[in-house]
């Protein structure tokens, strides 16, 4: 019987070209996945900014169906959690679910404004994404019912 002589200079592993394939791969794969994720997270917080502004504009009607006025631009969206002083008749406990106003998708306040431009009673309004007032990605109430 003869033995096979073996080289003890076996490598037991990866070469560096191969390493480099397999990071190469992986870095392509999650910038893929990252990509589709923040379009998703993108997407989320415009329907949510949307699904916010249907409940305001919804909750502002019923105020004006209760008290014959809608509130004025100093009282804002505050009129729906907090009675005006000037309104006898108000829905206990406030015309939202909630006791603070919801915040748009990306953290900030909505704007009330009474009389707009657009001659509608008051219009709510989001900044959008780019949180500049009066440009192209503004979400408002009157657009999402």
């Amino acid at each position: 019987m003869t033995r096979k002589k073996t080289n003890k200079y076996n490598r037991y592993g990866f070469t560096m070209v191969e390493l480099m394939a397999v990071l190469i791969i992986l870095g392509l794969l999650a910038t893929l996945v990252v990509t589709k994720v923040s379009s998703k997270i993108d997407q989320a917080r415009i329907t949510t900014t949307k699904a916010n502004l249907k409940i305001l504009h919804y909750a502002i009607n019923s105020f004006k169906m209760d008290t014959a006025r809608y509130p004025t631009e100093d009282e804002g969206l505050m009129a729906l959690i907090q009675q005006p002083s000037d309104v006898t008749y108000w829905e206990p406990g406030g015309y939202l679910e909630t006791t603070e106003i919801p915040k748009d998708g990306w953290g900030n306040d909505y704007v009330y404004e009474a009389y707009p431009e657009n001659d509608l009673p008051f219009a709510i309004r989001s900044w959008g994404p780019d949180k500049e007032p009066d440009t192209d990605d503004d979400l408002l109430s009157t657009d999402a019912n």
